[in-house]
Parts: structure tokens; C-alpha cells; sequence
């Protein structure tokens, strides 16, 4: 059996991983899995939003904005500029780590001075919008993060570093909660939201830094540098299925801007899929099981938001989206997660074309016009009812799951290097 240290023996030293569907692929295993390995692990975009979940001898561990590493004590966790942070929730999520036995988290983090700060008007603001759309909702987490980056692009939000001047970060915010109580016939207590921040502050100000000179300096000399992907190619604001989208970058370009680290540091790319798809909120989902198949997966698959609780939409697998995905971002190799929750169902089908009357496309349409007149072309598979979650060689799988396998490399055209068959950290197949 592949060990992860041989794996990894084969790869570059700055590694990244992405995911290539519609978020929740799994790449938190992956990148606990890996994180032993590295020295830094560096989230670039997105906020806590994102919800990584890992399991440790049926212990789970939840992570929404930090790194997925801190359960290794060696490995620091960086939070780039392209993030955007409410300083209260970290503070929350920190000691919840803190209490499920982790130590020294604090010292092992570091913050980006260029950050923009997320504050709870931002949920207010988020939860408003999301009402005025009524039907043409987008499906948001309600999390703030829409907002927070809309001040940014509008160029009055604060950021970390405003934190340091106390009294000019008062106006500031005093001036931002105003004007969106103004726009948005909203009530917000700006006074407990000082305060709330600045308790925050007091707690976390040693975290903060220069991460860009930080990671420069890494690479300088030498130390290995693994760059956490958050949500999914599909949810990128400009590549992904707009306006069901994210409201940052988090295809492989983001992870430069949102750390400050130039192309050529990211060396290798790693994809993650699950073995099926699925996807949160509104937006279009052309492969969607709306059956018993579908209820069934995400029973086996207990596909539910790690952030918000929110059930997942469920299909077959998309072999259009992640071809999209893999080619776009470069992707070396995939990592093939939740293979295990397809065992007893009896057929398999893998999405292999689009085609919009007469044409072929290659790409998910963004227009409900056009998903309501798109025809998929399916293969079909037969697929294997034997338990797999202790498998540890690929040539120990069921032949039909081996087949399965080979086939979704043939059509993402791109090697699956890693499956996960389990919870577990330790239930991964390397090839």
C-alpha cells in the first residue's frame, strides 16, 4: 500500500489543493492528511463560510476559517489578505479547538494586517439583501461575506491593520454602519460591535502580520508551503456559475492574490471530487437527483453543511465540471473523496457531454433559459454492493469500483492519485 509519506516523497515542495465541483468536496481530510508534511498551511480567500470537517478516531473537528492543520502541533496556519474576518467568531473558534484538547493554536497562526474585517452588521446586511430578492435569492450563508467583500471592491472597508489606530477605526466604522443603516432601513448597535471588536483585538493582536513578507521569507528558505483551497472552482466570482457564486476568487489565481505569493510558488496542484456531486444553496446543478437516489446518497453521505446545517443537493458525477476545473487551474492530480457512500447503489452514472440543441458546450450555462433546455449525455456503469471503507489498495476495491475509477480519470482527463473511502483520516487509498 501507498503510504502518504511516499505519496508525498513524489511531490513538489509547494503544493495546492483545490476543489473542483461546487465546495464541500472534502478537502479538509486531504489537508489534515497532508498538513504533518508542511510547514505553513495558507488559506487565501473566502471566510467562515467555509466548513472543513475532520474525524480522528470518531472524534470530529470542525474548521470554518483557519487552516486545516492545526491538529498537527508543528505545522502553523496562515490567514492571507484575500480572507475576510470576524475577529469574534475566530476568537469563538479558537477556543473551541482549544477545548477539544489542541494546544498552543495561538502561536501557531498567523494573520494577515491585510485582511478586511467582517462585522456582524455584515450578517444584518447579508440576511436583509438575501430577503429583498424573494424568488431570485442566490442561496447565501448569511455569514457576512457578500458584504464584507462588497465594502472592500466599494473601498470603505477596514482592515486588520485599521484595528491599530483605535481612533480613527472609530469614525471608520461608525461612518460604514451609518451608511448601511441608511441604505437598508436597518438598526445596528455600532457601540457593542466596538466593543465586541476590540475585546477580540486584545485577544488576537499578536496573531497579526505581514504574512506576505512572512511566506517570502519561507520560501526563501526552503520551508514546504501546502495553500488551502476554500469552496470550489464552481463558486468562483468570475469562473463559477454567477451569480450563484462566492464573492472572491477561489480558483488557483486567488491563492497568489489572496496571500501575495507569486504563480511560480505553487508548484503542484492537487483537485478534489467527490465521487458524486453535490452542491448547497441555489444555482444550477444540471446532474441533480431530486428521487430517492438522491435522498439516499445524502443519507449515506451525511451531506450536511458543516457551517450552516443546510442540506446538500445531490447527483451523479459530473465529469463537464470537473474537466472545466481541471483545465482551467492546472490541475496535476485528483483526489477522489467519499467513494465508499456509492456502495449498493446498483447503477452509476457519469455526466459526460452537454449539448444545447445542436451544439456542444463546456460549461455549465449560467442562464435558467438555458439549463431548462440543456440535455446531458450519460454513461453507465454497474456498481458494486461490497463495503470498501477498509481498503486500503486500489487493487484491492471491487472491479467495478475499480472501473468506475479509471473511467472518471478518463473523461476529467486527469489521474486520480488519492481516493477517500471513509470519515476517517486514516481511510485513504494513495496510488
Amino acid at each position: 500500500m501507498a503510504k502518504i509519506t511516499d505519496f508525498l516523497s513524489g511531490c513538489s515542495k509547494n503544493l495546492a489543493i483545490l476543489g473542483t465541483q461546487w465546495g464541500d468536496e472534502g478537502k479538509g481530510k486531504l489537508i489534515d492528511a497532508f498538513s504533518n508534511h508542511f510547514e505553513l498551511v495558507c488559506r487565501s480567500t473566502g471566510g467562515a463560510n467555509a466548513g472543513h470537517t475532520i474525524v480522528v478516531d470518531d472524534k470530529k473537528y470542525v474548521f470554518h476559517l483557519m487552516p486545516s492543520c492545526l491538529l498537527h502541533p508543528n505545522t502553523e496556519a496562515i490567514i492571507g489578505n484575500g480572507t475576510v474576518i470576524n475577529l469574534t467568531d475566530l476568537v469563538t473558534e479558537v477556543e473551541k479547538l482549544e477545548a477539544t484538547g489542541i494546544k498552543n493554536i495561538q502561536s501557531r497562526i498567523k494573520i494577515s494586517l491585510h485582511a478586511h474585517l467582517l462585522f456582524e452588521y455584515h450578517k444584518q446586511v447579508d440576511a436583509e439583501l438575501e430577503n429583498r430578492k424573494g424568488d431570485n435569492k442566490i442561496g447565501t450563508t448569511c455569514r457576512g461575506i457578500g458584504p464584507c467583500y462588497g465594502d472592500k471592491i466599494n473601498r470603505m472597508g477596514l482592515r486588520v491593520e485599521d484595528l491599530l489606530d483605535e481612533e480613527n477605526f472609530r469614525e471608520r466604522i461608525i461612518a460604514n454602519a451609518q451608511f448601511h443603516e441608511k441604505n437598508l432601513d436597518i438598526t445596528i448597535d455600532i457601540e457593542k460591535e466596538i466593543e465586541s471588536v476590540m475585546i477580540a483585538k486584545e485577544k488576537l493582536k499578536e496573531l497579526f502580520c505581514d504574512t506576505r513578507l512572512y511566506l517570502s521569507q519561507a520560501r526563501k528558505e526552503g520551508r514546504k508551503i501546502l495553500y488551502e483551497g476554500a469552496q470550489a472552482h464552481h463558486l468562483d466570482i468570475d469562473h463559477g456559475t454567477y451569480p450563484y457564486v462566492t464573492s472572491s476568487n477561489v480558483s488557483a489565481g486567488g491563492i497568489c492574490t489572496g496571500l501575495g505569493v507569486p504563480p511560480k510558488a505553487i508548484e503542484e496542484i492537487i483537485g478534489i471530487a467527490k465521487a458524486y456531486t453535490t452542491r448547497v444553496g441555489e444555482g444550477p446543478f444540471p446532474t441533480e437527483l431530486e428521487d430517492e437516489l438522491g435522498d439516499q446518497i445524502r443519507a449515506q453521505g451525511h451531506e450536511y453543511g458543516a457551517t450552516t446545517g443546510r442540506p446538500r443537493r445531490c447527483g451523479w458525477f459530473d465529469a463537464v465540471v470537473v474537466r472545466n476545473a481541471v483545465e482551467f487551474n492546472g490541475i496535476d492530480s485528483l483526489n477522489l473523496t467519499k467513494l465508499d457512500v456509492l456502495t449498493g447503489v446498483t447503477e452509476l452514472k457519469i455526466a459526460t457531454e452537454y449539448w444545447l440543441d445542436d451544439t456542444r458546450i463546456y460549461n455549465v450555462p449560467t442562464t435558467q433559459k438555458a439549463n431548462d433546455k440543456l440535455s446531458i449525455k450519460y454513461e453507465t456503469l454497474p456498481g458494486w454492493a461490497e463495503d470498501i471503507s477498509n481498503v486500503r489498495d486500489f487493487s484491492e476495491l471491487p472491479l467495478n469500483a475499480q472501473k468506475y475509477v479509471t473511467r472518471i480519470e478518463e473523461l476529467s482527463g486527469c489521474p486520480v492519485s488519492s481516493i477517500g473511502v471513509g470519515a476517517d483520516r486514516q481511510a485513504l487509498i494513495f496510488r
